[in-house]
């Protein structure tokens, strides 16, 4: 297998990873957060290292929603992640209502 394929096995898998995620369970927090602008991000926190963890929080949540995990499995792994990143998730109502 060359790197062409390996890359194309994964971008076919990305691509349906994505279309789980935003059919799943937690589509609507998923499409809020990736709605959200960076100034609406630096508005809660202006530390420029946050917008990596805001993109955690969005892969966190991508991948509970592709695999319909549970609000409380999601709000602990949310958790996790830190304070910044349940600052920015309690701006999503769906998520602010298991943090």
């Amino acid at each position: 297998m060359t790197n062409l394929d390996d890359f194309e096995t994964a971008f076919k898998n990305a691509l349906d990873e994505s279309d789980k995620a935003f059919m799943g369970s937690h589509a609507a927090a998923l499409k809020s957060l990736s709605a959200m602008s960076q100034s609406e991000v630096e508005a809660i926190t202006p530390d420029t290292k946050d917008l990596q963890e805001y993109d955690k929080l969005i892969a966190v949540v991508r991948a509970a929603s592709a695999r319909n995990v549970s609000n409380a499995k999601l709000a602990s792994r949310i958790k996790s992640l830190g304070s910044v990143a349940v600052a920015i998730a309690k701006k999503v109502p769906s998520l602010a209502s298991i943090l």
